[in-house]
């Protein structure tokens, strides 16, 4: 697995995982005379998709074993074991991909709105969602910033991703405002006095958790009056949807979001495919 660790730079879980997927694939290409390298052809790989889908596997599963199988192909490949990489044109079928939830424009308006100025915690928790929407950031990135990671002179955030890949990501003027007033006047009250580097703070002065801010996008959305249940990765969802929508470039989307196959960019394309398809069976006269 050393492989997926240095070249591909994947977490420490995903690689875990992969290792399960792959050492399954391999003794199942045993036991079915598929046992060598050499022996292997698309169908092996198919056959093999269809044998877990027949055994009950979840789509999750499917996704994650025809990613760790072509991960290994294309290692195979550079090292000679197989000739050509035969995994790149499996379709994942579109039942295999959940499709993320998103917000609307309006929705996002509402949300982004409804922390108020009256608290030192909704100002912050202003900048946090201003901030989410404003990268497509996890949130688990989020609550990981650093102070020197933010730079709103320059205009651009550093953000430290899963597999330990750094992305640069733009930041709006909007969400520049809001960060540059949180840092001014509400986290040197949290801080009391207290050395810390992370950029969002609890009152208390530690940083801020995921379950934290989960908790408070509940109250914010109740707020808004949106009727389903937010998360903090429906902000990142709707982000990139939103940027697609309006004629965002997809290898650069792959980018922002730090996306290590652009397969996982791709199913905004369906979200958004989705949209206008519901849209035309709505308002067509013969829809």
């Amino acid at each position: 697995m050393d492989f997926l660790v240095v070249e591909r730079r994947l977490a420490p879980l995903t690689v875990e995982s992969y290792g399960m997927d792959l050492r399954s694939f391999l003794a199942w290409a045993q036991e079915n005379g598929a046992g060598e390298p050499s022996a292997w052809a698309r169908t092996t790989v198919t056959a093999r998709l269809g044998a877990l889908r027949r055994q009950g596997k979840s789509d999750r599963t499917l996704r994650r074993h025809l990613s760790a199988l072509r991960a290994f192909i294309r290692f195979l490949v550079r090292e000679g074991a197989v000739e050509a990489d035969f995994t790149a044109d499996i379709v994942q079928s579109a039942a295999w991909r959940r499709l993320p939830k998103t917000l609307t424009d309006e929705e996002v308006d509402r949300l982004l709105a409804a922390p108020d100025e009256n608290t030192l915690e909704s100002r912050r928790d202003g900048a946090m969602l201003e901030l989410l929407y404003a990268t497509g950031m996890r949130v688990s990135e989020l609550v990981q910033l650093r102070l020197g990671q933010v730079r709103l002179d320059a205009g651009f955030c550093l953000v430290h991703g899963k597999g330990e890949k750094t992305r640069l990501v733009p930041l709006g003027d909007v969400a520049r405002k809001r960060v540059a007033d949180y840092l001014a006047e509400v986290r040197p009250a949290f801080r009391r006095g207290r050395l810390s580097d992370y950029l969002f703070l609890t009152r208390r002065g530690g940083p801020m958790t995921r379950q934290a801010f989960w908790f408070r996008i509940k109250i914010w959305s109740h707020i808004a009056e949106i009727k389903c249940e937010v998360s903090p990765h429906m902000l990142r969802h709707s982000f990139a949807t939103h940027l697609l929508r309006r004629g965002a470039d997809l290898r650069a989307l792959q980018a922002l979001l730090g996306h290590a196959d652009i397969s996982t960019t791709e199913v905004y394309t369906q979200v958004d495919r989705d949209a206008l398809r519901k849209m035309v069976d709505r308002f067509h006269p013969r829809g």
